[in-house]
C-alpha cells in the first residue's frame, strides 16, 4: 500500500486539500485511493508518536490498530494522511533556525509503523517573512527573538529541513511546493497527492479561486474554461494568471505583516533569500517541486 504522508507546513492550506480530497472520496475509491477525515486518525496518530518518541518504538501491533480504525476493513491502494502537526506543534516548528527539527524522528517512526508500506511525503513551504510570525503567534511564547532562540530569521532555509530529510532516507518519494503559488498548481497537488491521472476530473478544482477571485471574474474564468476543452494544466495556468491579474480580491492576496521591529527591507531580504533557496531545493536529488 502508498501511504501518503501530508505534512503541513503549518499555516499554509489550513486543511483545504484534504477537505477537497474528501468531497472527492467516492470517486477517488473507484480508483483505489482512501482519504479518511483527518478526526479518524490524527489523535490516534498523535498518541502512537508520542508513546513511540517515549518507548523508543512501536509494537508490531501499530499498523493493524490503526489500520483497522483508519480503513474500517476497506482495502485500498493508496491512503491520504494528513496533519499539518506530523513533524511537531508551532512551538516545535522552528529550533534555532532549523525548520521542524524531529522531522527525521518522526519520519523514522511513521516507517516503523507502514514498514511494510511504501510512505510519500507531501509538504508545502512558506516564505519565511509570512510563516516564523504566523508559527510564532500560535505558540505560547511572548517574544519572537526568544521563539527564534535568537537566531536571525535571514538564516532560515527550507532547503536545509529537505536536505536532512533527504540525507536520512534518501529513497524517500518527497513533493514539495511553495504555498504562494497554490492557486496556480492547486489542481496538480490535488491530484498528484490522490495518484490520478491528470485527465481525472475532481471536484473543487478551482476552489482555492473562489477565495482570491472576485465572482465576476471566477464566471467568466469558468465560462472560458468551457469554450475551450481540452486545455494542458500549463495552458490552464496561463488562463488563471491572466483572471487573477484583472479580477484578484487585493485584500485577500495581499498579506498584513504586523511584527514589530520589522522593516520592509527585512520582509524584503527574507524573501529575497527564500526565493534563491528554491534553487537550492530544485538542485536537492528526488525533490519533485511542483512549480507554475
Amino acid at each position: 500500500m502508498q501511504v501518503v504522508i501530508h505534512a503541513g507546513a503549518h499555516i499554509t492550506d489550513e486543511d483545504r486539500l484534504v477537505n477537497t480530497l474528501i468531497t472527492n472520496r467516492d470517486m477517488l475509491a473507484t480508483n483505489g485511493t482512501n482519504i479518511p477525515h483527518p478526526n479518524t486518525y490524527r489523535k490516534l496518530l498523535r498518541d502512537v508518536l508520542q508513546e513511540a518518541q517515549h518507548s523508543g518504538g512501536t509494537s508490531s501491533q501499530a499498523r493493524d490498530v490503526l489500520l483497522d480504525a483508519i480503513l474500517k476493513g476497506e482495502a485500498k491502494d493508496r491512503l491520504i494522511l494528513s496533519n499539518p502537526g506530523f513533524f511537531g506543534t508551532p512551538k516545535m516548528a522552528v529550533s534555532a533556525g532549523s525548520l521542524y527539527g524531529a522531522a527525521e524522528q518522526r519520519l523514522n517512526i511513521l516507517k516503523g509503523i507502514f514498514e511494510q508500506d511504501k510512505i510519500e511525503l507531501f509538504m508545502a513551504i512558506c516564505n519565511p517573512a509570512t510563516f516564523l510570525p504566523a508559527v510564532y503567534k500560535k505558540t505560547p511564547h511572548t517574544s519572537f527573538d526568544e521563539y527564534m532562540r535568537h537566531v536571525d530569521p535571514r538564516e532560515v532555509r527550507w532547503s536545509e529541513m529537505i536536505a536532512r530529510i533527504r540525507e536520512a532516507y534518501p529513497d524517500l518519494a518527497i513533493t514539495i511546493w511553495c504555498n504562494e503559488d497554490l492557486p496556480m498548481i492547486w489542481s496538480q497537488v490535488l491530484r498528484e497527492m490522490a495518484g490520478v491521472d491528470p485527465t481525472v476530473e475532481i471536484a473543487g478544482e478551482f476552489n482555492l479561486l473562489r477565495e482570491i477571485m472576485s465572482d465576476a471574474g471566477l464566471k467568466r474564468f469558468k465560462s472560458y474554461l468551457k469554450s475551450h476543452p481540452g486545455m494542458s494544466e500549463i495552458q490552464k495556468r496561463r488562463v488563471i494568471a491572466a483572471f487573477l491579474d484583472k479580477f484578484a480580491k487585493e485584500d485577500a492576496i495581499e498579506e498584513e505583516l504586523d511584527m514589530p521591529g520589522w522593516t520592509e527591507e527585512l520582509i524584503d531580504q527574507i524573501t529575497e533569500i527564500y526565493d534563491e533557496d528554491l534553487y537550492t531545493i530544485q538542485r536537492i536529488p528526488g525533490i519533485n517541486l511542483i512549480t507554475p
